[in-house]
């Protein structure tokens, strides 16, 4: 006679849904997926995914300027009205050149670049504070706060 246990009596499903699948649980290798931990791929290219190509577009094209519509550092992005007019334009957080975060009513000067796939918006790139926005607390990159 063996020693061994007999083997214990199958489980009844507890579930209709798990009706005719195998009763054993099995271990599922997961692949690292961008949508765990509440991060977001963002579709919207920063200055270092960014191609080469329209990179040099961008750098070569015209200098516009414009007010700071909004801008919220902890999301990374804002708004640029434009001085000639026209629809608002995305400023990301990796394109702002210079010490100070912007605020409402700074005035910047940018170059514009087209945002993919479809290339139909406009994100504003070389993005430099020309005025702060008077009477307002402005903040440095490292945290300092000074009032204008």
């Amino acid at each position: 006679m063996s020693s061994e246990p007999p083997p214990p009596p199958p489980q009844p499903p507890t579930h209709q849904s798990s009706v005719g699948l195998l009763d054993t649980p099995r271990a599922r290798d997961r692949s690292p997926s961008p949508l765990r931990g509440n991060v977001v791929p963002s579709p919207l290219p920063t200055r270092r995914t960014r191609t080469f190509s329209a990179t040099v577009r961008a750098s070569q094209g015209p200098v516009y300027k414009g007010v700071c519509k909004c801008f919220c550092r902890s999301k990374g992005h804002g708004f640029i009205t434009p001085a000639d007019g026209g629809p608002d334009i995305f400023l990301h957080i990796s394109d702002v050149e210079g010490e100070y975060v912007p605020v409402e009513g700074d005035e910047v000067t940018y170059k514009m670049c087209s945002i993919p796939p479809k290339n139909e918006k406009l994100q504003a790139v070389e993005v430099v504070i020309t005025h702060l926005a008077p009477g307002t607390k402005h903040e440095t990159w490292s945290g300092h706060v000074i009032s204008s």
